[in-house]
């Protein structure tokens, strides 16, 4: 098969390395074409890590890409080691990889899709034609052709979204050909009859001056991206992950997105900077938030991007995480977010640090964990769910995690539930998940309210069968001038669904424009 043409879109990095992702997988030094491992599983795991330019698990990689073997691990190992042949040179690594990530390093490297994206997200209209027909060019080959069947759900799920994120930058490129003002008459019909192929409704909103939403017509260009492009996976595309290390060397893993002035989350159960982003739980939230301002969230240690092999699981570790993410950002004063039992770790912060925190945001939160209140007969079963979780969680049975996913969301949908139930596998080990509610049963803040001087609210579903209203009530009572606002949900992690989740964020958008934070 013949090489890919490399076209010229207008973007020359200084690198002798070119990758090429549209079409067959192909890497290029210098101009020359390298030959690439036989196997599929490879030059898919080298895809991934190329398109997605951000560190990943071991144990996600391998449940990605090698689900069969008798050992996924070695498998793994070995890909590596025939990837940093292609990749690698005697005075730069760009397989980066230690006892728990693996990621690529993409300085310097042209990568096709890359490139394109990077050009179209500058939302030009001066884009010259032949950059364009270069652009068109290339993204009519499929994005890692052939490697459909190299993994497993996980891995073809996230291919087909990369790939309808590609065909999303086709039409933007037709459209901009389409309508392009020093088009030549001779060629001006071919792009119209392409962007009238690819984008109907689009071409004749444009054409008319009718858009079926009533909106005024804007370029093109700019109308297919904003409308076309979920939000929850351009954000994931957007997130900027990078690391901090905690005073007893545990790493940190952090992400920002966003414009605007930063707000703060602070860790809570569980947690994945790649998982969470587009999932049908948090994802909408987040690019709501994240529409406005720069919006900051970390994995907890123990769980997500951070390390999970730590010692330390206490609440003074969660607290001092928290402090260790917003000093490594320069972040002088902000507003915190504070979900379930991050309401906690924001409240002691706030004490410790009150001429850093403008606001918090406290949702679902309480002050005193369960070994503080429950009664006997409650803390018995907390005790007996905490024994199933350290002996069940990681099974493929997912009845283990269904008990968390049922009292955390009871009127999710059935699909909702089951990707809960399959994203609390994924974000942390059995160990760890019964260590985290040791831990969380043991926090006690309570003391520390009534020192709370930042602007607070604080959101709290009625029904919530995980922290009981009374809870909520009792955090906000204790807090000097905190507003409350009980939510009608049953679900202590609000869906977008649910009319709760609507007066939750306009809740939240009126407290942060109240005290201009």
């Amino acid at each position: 098969m013949q090489p890919i043409q490399i076209y010229d879109t207008g973007s020359k990095p200084n690198t002798s390395l070119r990758i090429s992702l549209l079409g067959e997988l192909s890497v290029r030094k210098d101009a020359v074409e390298i030959a690439l491992p036989a196997s599929r599983k490879a030059r898919a795991l080298l895809g991934f890590l190329v398109a997605t330019a951000r560190p990943h698990r071991r144990e996600r990689l391998c449940e990605m890409l090698w689900d069969l073997p008798d050992d996924p691990k070695a498998a793994l190992r070995w890909s590596l080691s025939k990837l940093r042949q292609v990749v690698d040179s005697p005075d730069l690594k760009r397989i980066v990889a230690d006892r728990e990530r693996v990621s690529f390093n993409i300085e310097d490297v042209e990568v096709d899709i890359g490139t394109i994206h990077k050009r179209l997200r500058q939302r030009s209209d001066k884009l010259p034609i032949d950059a364009l027909e270069a652009m068109a060019a290339q993204l009519d080959n499929v994005l890692l052709d052939g490697l459909d069947a190299a993994g497993s759900d996980e891995f073809r799920s996230w291919l087909m979204a990369e790939r309808e994120d590609a065909a999303v930058a086709r039409v933007n490129v037709i459209c901009q050909l389409a309508t392009h003002p020093d088009m030549p008459s001779v060629s001006a019909p071919k792009w119209k009859r392409l962007w009238n192929d690819v984008d109907p409704e689009g071409a004749e909103a444009y054409y008319t001056g009718t858009p079926a939403s009533g909106a005024p017509t804007t370029h093109p260009a700019i109308a297919v991206a904003a409308t076309t492009k979920p939000v929850p996976v351009e954000g994931l595309r957007n997130q900027r992950i990078s690391f901090c290390e905690a005073p007893d060397k545990t790493k940190i893993a952090m992400a920002t997105v966003g414009e605007g002035p930063p707000l703060l989350k602070a860790a809570n159960w569980l947690t994945h900077l790649e998982l969470d982003w587009a999932s049908p739980i948090w994802g909408k939230c987040f690019s709501e938030i994240a529409r406005r301002r720069t919006f900051i969230r970390y994995d907890e240690r123990g769980c997500g991007l951070s390390d999970w092999n730590v010692k330390d699981l206490g609440f003074n570790a969660f607290v001092e995480d928290l402090e260790i993410v917003a000093d490594k950002l320069g972040l002088e004063r902000f507003p915190l977010l504070g979900i379930s039992q991050g309401a906690a770790v924001c409240i002691e912060f706030a004490v410790r640090h009150p001429e850093r925190v403008s606001g918090l945001i406290l949702i679902g939160g309480y002050s005193a964990g369960w070994q503080h209140l429950a009664s006997q007969e409650e803390q018995a079963r907390r005790e007996a769910v905490r024994n199933l979780t350290a002996v069940g969680w990681g099974t493929d049975n997912s009845a283990y995690r269904h008990i968390f996913s049922h009292t955390f969301m009871p009127d999710a949908n059935a699909d909702d539930l089951d990707w809960f139930d399959e994203f609390q596998r994924l974000t942390t080990s059995p160990h760890n998940a019964a260590r985290f509610q040791d831990a969380f049963g043991e926090i006690d803040v309570r003391h520390r309210l009534s020192e709370i001087r930042a602007p607070t609210i604080v959101l709290h579903s009625k029904g919530d069968q995980r922290i009981p209203l009374d809870q909520g009530r009792a955090l906000a009572a204790g807090i000097p001038d905190a507003q409350f606002v009980p939510l009608d949900s049953r679900n202590h992690v609000l869906v977008d669904y649910e009319p709760a989740w609507n007066v939750c964020m306009q809740a939240i958008n009126s407290f942060l424009e109240e005290y201009d934070i």
